[in-house]
């Protein structure tokens, strides 16, 4: 099965990832995991770069952006993978609108610290659903992302133009 194919299975919850997990399983994940594993993110949020983190991701190519477009289910599943992550991050979101959990604070969610690789995987994914024709939801979760991350923590001007230029 070649890289298209095998993303599209694997979003549509018909495949696997390399590691034989399907999308289901990862959305399943406690926080510990989804914290201190590193080879899942790219497989929720794809782009047309290669990470440096997982060699046997998919890359999102035209053809795959073009499905996303056409088959709402792949976008339901994507926003189905962007609710599992804004809840790690201590975050909520109802329609296009994303807003910071009651208990969210910086002892307890390492991306409101400077650097990191969460901040990586926040600009993977505005990227990812920006690409993914997800817009709305792209710069909603910009937005919160800058918002709460300067406001109620520690992130770099670094971190707050790489999540700007994700879009």
């Amino acid at each position: 099965m070649g890289n298209d194919e095998r993303l599209i299975a694997f979003y549509r919850g018909e495949g696997h990832d390399h590691k034989g997990r399907r999308l289901k399983d990862i959305w399943e994940l406690p926080s510990f995991w989804l914290e201190h594993t590193h080879d899942y993110i790219q497989w929720l949020f794809p782009i047309p770069e290669m990470g440096r983190f997982n060699a046997f991701a998919p890359l999102l190519t035209l053809d795959v952006q073009a499905v996303f477009a056409k088959d709402a289910l792949l976008r339901q599943h994507q926003q189905r993978s962007l609710d599992v992550m804004l809840d790690f991050f201590g975050l909520e979101r109802e329609d296009h609108t994303i807003t910071a959990q009651p208990d969210l604070s910086i002892q307890t969610h390492i991306w409101l610290k400077a650097g990191g690789h969460n901040h990586l995987r926040i600009t993977r994914m505005i990227h990812s659903l920006a690409l993914c024709h997800a817009p709305e939801l792209a710069r909603a979760f910009q937005q919160a992302v800058i918002d709460i991350g300067t406001q109620q923590g520690i992130v770099s001007e670094t971190s707050v133009q790489f999540w700007r230029d994700a879009v």
